[in-house]
Protein backbone atom coordinates (compact mmCIF):
# COMPACT_ATOMS: atom_id res chain seq x y z
CA UNK A 1 0.00 0.00 0.00
CA UNK A 2 0.99 3.37 -0.93
CA UNK A 3 1.54 5.86 1.99
CA UNK A 4 1.53 9.72 2.01
CA UNK A 5 4.99 9.70 3.24
CA UNK A 6 6.49 6.76 0.95
CA UNK A 7 4.85 8.20 -2.26
CA UNK A 8 6.62 11.32 -1.71
CA UNK A 9 9.93 10.23 -0.59
CA UNK A 10 9.60 7.88 -3.97
CA UNK A 11 8.92 10.44 -5.97
CA UNK A 12 11.56 13.05 -4.43
CA UNK A 13 14.10 9.92 -4.42
CA UNK A 14 13.38 9.74 -8.47
CA UNK A 15 12.39 5.85 -7.89
CA UNK A 16 9.35 4.22 -9.73
CA UNK A 17 5.85 6.25 -10.09
CA UNK A 18 3.21 4.95 -7.90
CA UNK A 19 1.42 1.93 -10.19
CA UNK A 20 -2.28 1.60 -10.50
CA UNK A 21 -3.55 -1.13 -11.69
CA UNK A 22 -7.41 -0.75 -13.13
CA UNK A 23 -9.78 -3.72 -13.67
CA UNK A 24 -12.05 -4.04 -16.61
CA UNK A 25 -14.49 -6.26 -16.17
CA UNK A 26 -17.16 -7.04 -19.00
CA UNK A 27 -20.06 -4.27 -18.73
CA UNK A 28 -17.79 -2.10 -17.30
CA UNK A 29 -19.63 1.48 -18.27
CA UNK A 30 -16.21 3.51 -19.76
CA UNK A 31 -16.87 6.74 -17.68
CA UNK A 32 -15.93 4.98 -14.65
CA UNK A 33 -13.21 3.04 -16.44
CA UNK A 34 -11.85 6.50 -17.58
CA UNK A 35 -11.74 8.03 -14.15
CA UNK A 36 -7.89 6.29 -13.00
CA UNK A 37 -6.76 7.32 -16.16
CA UNK A 38 -7.62 11.01 -16.54
CA UNK A 39 -7.43 11.79 -12.96
CA UNK A 40 -4.06 10.11 -11.85
CA UNK A 41 -2.26 10.82 -15.07
CA UNK A 42 -2.56 14.67 -13.64
CA UNK A 43 -0.97 14.35 -11.08
CA UNK A 44 2.57 15.56 -11.30
CA UNK A 45 5.99 15.88 -8.79
CA UNK A 46 8.14 19.05 -8.21
CA UNK A 47 9.80 18.24 -11.42
CA UNK A 48 6.37 17.54 -13.63
CA UNK A 49 7.03 14.34 -13.54
CA UNK A 50 3.89 11.85 -13.87
CA UNK A 51 3.54 10.69 -9.99
CA UNK A 52 1.55 7.67 -10.90
CA UNK A 53 1.42 4.73 -13.88
CA UNK A 54 -1.62 3.47 -14.70
CA UNK A 55 -2.59 0.24 -16.36
CA UNK A 56 -5.71 -0.81 -17.37
CA UNK A 57 -6.04 -4.80 -17.25
CA UNK A 58 -8.51 -7.47 -17.36
CA UNK A 59 -9.27 -10.93 -14.89
CA UNK A 60 -7.26 -12.76 -18.25
CA UNK A 61 -5.79 -10.44 -20.13
CA UNK A 62 -8.93 -10.47 -23.09
CA UNK A 63 -10.50 -8.01 -24.56
CA UNK A 64 -14.02 -7.36 -22.50
CA UNK A 65 -17.18 -5.54 -23.83
CA UNK A 66 -18.19 -2.32 -22.11
CA UNK A 67 -22.11 -1.60 -21.71
CA UNK A 68 -21.61 1.06 -23.74
CA UNK A 69 -21.28 -1.84 -26.34
CA UNK A 70 -17.24 -1.76 -27.74
CA UNK A 71 -14.75 -3.57 -27.12
CA UNK A 72 -11.80 -2.24 -24.32
CA UNK A 73 -8.50 -3.66 -25.11
CA UNK A 74 -6.32 -4.09 -21.86
CA UNK A 75 -2.64 -2.93 -21.83
CA UNK A 76 -2.25 -6.13 -19.37
CA UNK A 77 -3.35 -9.68 -17.80
CA UNK A 78 -3.99 -10.42 -14.07
CA UNK A 79 0.49 -10.41 -13.72
CA UNK A 80 -0.46 -5.90 -13.52
CA UNK A 81 -2.76 -6.73 -10.22
CA UNK A 82 -0.18 -8.62 -8.80
CA UNK A 83 2.44 -5.35 -9.53
CA UNK A 84 0.51 -3.10 -8.60
CA UNK A 85 0.54 -0.63 -5.37
CA UNK A 86 -2.84 0.70 -5.90
CA UNK A 87 -5.87 -1.63 -7.49
CA UNK A 88 -8.89 0.21 -8.66
CA UNK A 89 -12.33 -1.77 -9.55
CA UNK A 90 -14.83 0.16 -11.51
CA UNK A 91 -18.37 -1.09 -11.37
CA UNK A 92 -20.05 -3.80 -13.90
CA UNK A 93 -23.02 -4.18 -15.71
CA UNK A 94 -22.60 -7.43 -16.87
CA UNK A 95 -22.78 -9.48 -13.37
CA UNK A 96 -26.16 -9.77 -11.97
CA UNK A 97 -25.58 -12.28 -9.79
CA UNK A 98 -23.25 -10.36 -7.41
CA UNK A 99 -26.51 -8.04 -6.48
CA UNK A 100 -27.59 -11.59 -4.79
CA UNK A 101 -24.65 -12.13 -3.35
CA UNK A 102 -23.38 -15.01 -5.83
CA UNK A 103 -19.90 -15.49 -6.63
CA UNK A 104 -17.42 -13.80 -8.51
CA UNK A 105 -16.38 -15.80 -11.89
CA UNK A 106 -13.34 -18.23 -11.36
CA UNK A 107 -11.02 -16.12 -13.54
CA UNK A 108 -11.89 -12.76 -11.55
CA UNK A 109 -11.50 -15.05 -8.07
CA UNK A 110 -7.82 -15.83 -9.12
CA UNK A 111 -7.23 -12.27 -10.34
CA UNK A 112 -7.88 -10.63 -6.57
CA UNK A 113 -6.18 -13.49 -5.17
CA UNK A 114 -2.97 -12.90 -7.06
CA UNK A 115 -3.05 -9.19 -5.70
CA UNK A 116 0.13 -8.55 -3.07
CA UNK A 117 -1.20 -7.93 0.57
CA UNK A 118 -0.95 -4.63 1.71
CA UNK A 119 -1.64 -3.36 -1.78
CA UNK A 120 -4.58 -0.22 -1.43
CA UNK A 121 -7.57 -1.23 -3.20
CA UNK A 122 -10.20 1.14 -4.18
CA UNK A 123 -13.57 0.73 -5.72
CA UNK A 124 -15.73 2.77 -7.45
CA UNK A 125 -19.59 2.37 -7.39
CA UNK A 126 -20.96 -0.48 -8.10
CA UNK A 127 -17.19 -1.80 -8.25
CA UNK A 128 -17.89 -2.65 -4.52
CA UNK A 129 -19.97 -5.63 -5.24
CA UNK A 130 -16.93 -7.16 -6.27
CA UNK A 131 -14.65 -6.16 -3.48
CA UNK A 132 -17.88 -7.53 -1.54
CA UNK A 133 -18.43 -10.58 -3.33
CA UNK A 134 -14.55 -11.30 -2.28
CA UNK A 135 -15.26 -11.05 1.07
CA UNK A 136 -12.59 -8.05 1.30
CA UNK A 137 -15.78 -5.53 3.04
CA UNK A 138 -16.55 -7.87 5.85
CA UNK A 139 -16.61 -6.07 9.15
CA UNK A 140 -15.68 -2.85 7.25
CA UNK A 141 -17.42 0.25 6.29
CA UNK A 142 -18.20 1.13 2.41
CA UNK A 143 -20.63 2.82 0.46
CA UNK A 144 -21.68 2.59 -3.05
CA UNK A 145 -24.28 4.65 -5.02
CA UNK A 146 -27.16 5.83 -2.79
CA UNK A 147 -29.75 4.23 -4.73
CA UNK A 148 -28.44 0.31 -4.50
CA UNK A 149 -27.53 0.05 -0.52
CA UNK A 150 -30.64 -1.28 0.18
CA UNK A 151 -29.86 -3.79 -2.10
CA UNK A 152 -25.93 -3.86 -1.09
CA UNK A 153 -27.21 -4.41 2.34
CA UNK A 154 -28.98 -7.67 1.51
CA UNK A 155 -26.69 -9.12 -0.42
CA UNK A 156 -23.86 -8.36 1.90
CA UNK A 157 -24.77 -8.05 5.70
CA UNK A 158 -21.35 -8.23 6.77
CA UNK A 159 -20.60 -4.53 5.48
CA UNK A 160 -21.14 -1.72 7.32
CA UNK A 161 -22.76 0.55 4.87
CA UNK A 162 -22.96 4.34 4.24
CA UNK A 163 -25.13 5.56 1.46
CA UNK A 164 -24.75 9.41 2.45
CA UNK A 165 -21.19 9.95 2.26
CA UNK A 166 -19.18 10.52 -1.33
CA UNK A 167 -16.86 7.97 -0.50
CA UNK A 168 -14.80 5.86 2.59
CA UNK A 169 -11.77 5.69 2.96
CA UNK A 170 -10.42 3.11 5.67
CA UNK A 171 -7.45 2.75 5.02
CA UNK A 172 -6.07 0.42 2.65
CA UNK A 173 -9.73 -0.05 1.28
CA UNK A 174 -11.33 2.72 0.01
CA UNK A 175 -14.85 2.74 -1.75
CA UNK A 176 -16.80 5.60 -4.01
CA UNK A 177 -19.98 6.53 -4.19
CA UNK A 178 -21.51 6.83 -8.54
CA UNK A 179 -19.88 7.88 -11.31
CA UNK A 180 -18.49 11.34 -10.22
CA UNK A 181 -17.67 10.23 -6.87
CA UNK A 182 -14.68 8.19 -8.36
CA UNK A 183 -13.60 11.66 -9.23
CA UNK A 184 -13.78 12.95 -6.02
CA UNK A 185 -12.01 9.82 -4.15
CA UNK A 186 -9.21 9.77 -7.04
CA UNK A 187 -8.61 13.25 -6.05
CA UNK A 188 -8.73 12.13 -2.13
CA UNK A 189 -5.95 9.82 -2.99
CA UNK A 190 -3.61 12.21 -4.57
CA UNK A 191 -4.04 14.40 -1.70
CA UNK A 192 -3.64 11.99 0.54
CA UNK A 193 -0.57 11.00 -1.56
CA UNK A 194 1.13 14.26 -2.20
CA UNK A 195 -0.73 16.85 -0.09
CA UNK A 196 -3.31 19.80 -1.58
CA UNK A 197 -1.20 21.66 -4.05
CA UNK A 198 -1.17 18.69 -6.04
CA UNK A 199 -4.78 17.20 -5.89
CA UNK A 200 -5.89 20.70 -6.34
CA UNK A 201 -3.79 21.17 -9.90
CA UNK A 202 -4.56 17.55 -10.71
CA UNK A 203 -8.26 19.12 -10.06
CA UNK A 204 -7.65 21.97 -12.07
CA UNK A 205 -6.59 20.16 -15.23
CA UNK A 206 -9.33 17.80 -15.14
CA UNK A 207 -11.69 20.84 -15.11
CA UNK A 208 -13.49 19.45 -11.65
CA UNK A 209 -13.95 20.73 -7.96
CA UNK A 210 -11.10 19.56 -6.18
CA UNK A 211 -13.44 19.11 -3.28
CA UNK A 212 -17.08 18.81 -3.11
CA UNK A 213 -18.96 19.88 -0.06
CA UNK A 214 -21.04 16.93 1.87
CA UNK A 215 -22.22 13.44 0.74
CA UNK A 216 -24.82 11.43 -1.43
CA UNK A 217 -27.48 12.98 0.86
CA UNK A 218 -27.67 16.19 -1.34
CA UNK A 219 -28.40 14.24 -4.60
CA UNK A 220 -31.17 11.76 -3.37
CA UNK A 221 -34.26 12.08 -4.79
CA UNK A 222 -36.51 13.87 -2.94
CA UNK A 223 -39.19 16.35 -3.56
CA UNK A 224 -38.01 20.08 -5.18
CA UNK A 225 -38.81 22.58 -2.84
CA UNK A 226 -40.95 25.62 -3.62
CA UNK A 227 -39.02 28.84 -5.05
CA UNK A 228 -39.89 30.50 -2.14
CA UNK A 229 -38.07 27.85 0.43
CA UNK A 230 -35.20 29.75 1.58
CA UNK A 231 -31.43 27.91 1.28
CA UNK A 232 -28.25 28.03 2.74
CA UNK A 233 -26.29 28.87 0.00
CA UNK A 234 -25.74 32.76 0.44
CA UNK A 235 -24.92 31.84 4.02
CA UNK A 236 -22.41 29.12 3.25
CA UNK A 237 -21.14 31.81 1.64
CA UNK A 238 -20.87 34.40 4.18
CA UNK A 239 -19.37 32.02 6.42
CA UNK A 240 -16.40 30.84 3.68
CA UNK A 241 -15.09 35.04 4.19
CA UNK A 242 -15.19 34.97 7.80
CA UNK A 243 -13.27 31.84 8.61
CA UNK A 244 -10.75 33.19 10.74
CA UNK A 245 -13.83 34.92 12.79
CA UNK A 246 -15.79 32.97 15.39
CA UNK A 247 -18.98 31.39 14.07
CA UNK A 248 -22.42 30.31 16.08
CA UNK A 249 -24.75 28.08 14.83
CA UNK A 250 -27.17 31.12 16.01
CA UNK A 251 -24.99 33.74 13.65
CA UNK A 252 -25.71 31.21 10.67
CA UNK A 253 -29.44 30.88 11.19
CA UNK A 254 -29.18 34.32 11.78
CA UNK A 255 -28.13 35.12 8.29
CA UNK A 256 -30.31 32.95 6.92
CA UNK A 257 -32.96 34.40 8.99
CA UNK A 258 -34.53 31.12 9.64
CA UNK A 259 -34.64 29.32 13.31
CA UNK A 260 -31.42 26.97 14.10
CA UNK A 261 -33.97 24.33 13.97
CA UNK A 262 -35.21 24.89 10.26
CA UNK A 263 -31.65 26.00 9.35
CA UNK A 264 -29.86 22.85 10.39
CA UNK A 265 -32.75 20.71 8.70
CA UNK A 266 -32.47 22.54 5.34
CA UNK A 267 -28.03 22.46 6.24
CA UNK A 268 -28.07 18.75 6.14
CA UNK A 269 -30.65 18.41 3.19
CA UNK A 270 -28.59 20.30 0.80
CA UNK A 271 -24.57 20.07 2.50
CA UNK A 272 -24.94 16.37 3.95
CA UNK A 273 -23.26 17.26 7.34
CA UNK A 274 -24.59 19.44 10.01
CA UNK A 275 -23.22 22.93 9.52
CA UNK A 276 -20.26 22.22 12.70
CA UNK A 277 -18.91 19.39 10.37
CA UNK A 278 -18.95 21.28 7.61
CA UNK A 279 -17.44 24.74 8.79
CA UNK A 280 -14.24 22.27 10.77
CA UNK A 281 -13.91 20.76 7.64
CA UNK A 282 -13.85 24.40 5.62
CA UNK A 283 -11.06 25.40 8.25
CA UNK A 284 -9.23 22.27 8.11
CA UNK A 285 -8.61 22.80 4.39
CA UNK A 286 -7.73 26.62 5.47
CA UNK A 287 -5.04 25.21 8.05
CA UNK A 288 -3.61 22.30 5.53
CA UNK A 289 -3.42 24.92 2.42
CA UNK A 290 -1.72 27.19 4.58
CA UNK A 291 0.78 24.44 6.35
CA UNK A 292 1.75 23.82 2.75
CA UNK A 293 1.74 26.77 1.29
CA UNK A 294 3.25 29.23 3.69
CA UNK A 295 6.17 29.09 6.56
CA UNK A 296 3.12 30.71 8.86
CA UNK A 297 3.96 29.77 12.77
CA UNK A 298 1.20 27.18 13.44
CA UNK A 299 -0.29 29.57 15.76
CA UNK A 300 -0.71 32.01 13.40
CA UNK A 301 -2.37 29.39 10.64
CA UNK A 302 -5.02 28.11 13.61
CA UNK A 303 -5.74 32.10 13.96
CA UNK A 304 -6.63 31.92 10.27
CA UNK A 305 -8.23 29.37 10.30
CA UNK A 306 -10.40 29.93 12.91
CA UNK A 307 -9.37 27.46 15.32
CA UNK A 308 -8.42 30.33 17.93
CA UNK A 309 -4.96 27.95 19.19
CA UNK A 310 -2.52 25.68 17.79
CA UNK A 311 -3.50 23.32 20.45
CA UNK A 312 -7.36 23.19 18.93
CA UNK A 313 -5.80 22.90 15.21
CA UNK A 314 -3.43 19.99 16.29
CA UNK A 315 -6.41 18.20 17.78
CA UNK A 316 -8.62 18.75 15.07
CA UNK A 317 -6.18 17.58 12.57
CA UNK A 318 -5.37 14.72 14.37
CA UNK A 319 -8.83 13.28 14.53
CA UNK A 320 -9.12 14.15 11.08
CA UNK A 321 -5.78 13.22 9.08
CA UNK A 322 -4.28 11.75 11.94
CA UNK A 323 -0.80 13.94 12.30
CA UNK A 324 0.41 17.09 13.81
CA UNK A 325 0.36 20.37 11.94
CA UNK A 326 4.13 20.08 12.34
CA UNK A 327 3.92 16.67 11.09
CA UNK A 328 1.88 17.26 8.24
CA UNK A 329 4.08 20.74 7.13
CA UNK A 330 7.01 18.73 7.14
CA UNK A 331 5.63 16.28 4.33
CA UNK A 332 3.47 18.43 2.32
CA UNK A 333 5.06 22.05 3.36
CA UNK A 334 6.36 24.55 0.61
CA UNK A 335 10.17 23.23 0.57
CA UNK A 336 8.39 20.07 -1.80
CA UNK A 337 7.23 22.50 -4.85
CA UNK A 338 9.35 25.83 -5.68
CA UNK A 339 7.32 28.63 -7.09
CA UNK A 340 8.96 28.26 -10.59
CA UNK A 341 7.91 24.65 -10.44
CA UNK A 342 4.48 25.11 -9.41
CA UNK A 343 3.96 27.72 -12.68
CA UNK A 344 5.31 25.52 -14.53
CA UNK A 345 2.98 22.73 -13.67
CA UNK A 346 0.07 25.39 -13.57
CA UNK A 347 0.43 26.20 -17.54
CA UNK A 348 0.42 22.46 -18.50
Amino acid sequence: MGSARNSTAEAGAGRRTHRVAVLALPGVPPFELGIPSRVFGSAVDGAGQPLYEVTVCTADGRPVLSDAGFTVQPAAGPEALAAADTVILPPTHAMPELARGGPLPPEVTAAIAGIRPGTRLVSICTGSYVLAAAGLLDGRPATTHWNLAPEFRRAYPRVQVDEEVLFVDDGDVLTSAGVAAGVDLCLHLIRRDHGTAVANRAARMCVVPPWRDGGQAQYIDRPVPAPTVATTTATRAWALERLAEPITLGELAAHARMSQRTFTRRFRDEVGMTPVQWLTGQRLEVARQLLESSDLPVDLVAHRAGFGSANSLRQHMRTAFGVSPIAYRRTFGPHTMTPEVIATADAR
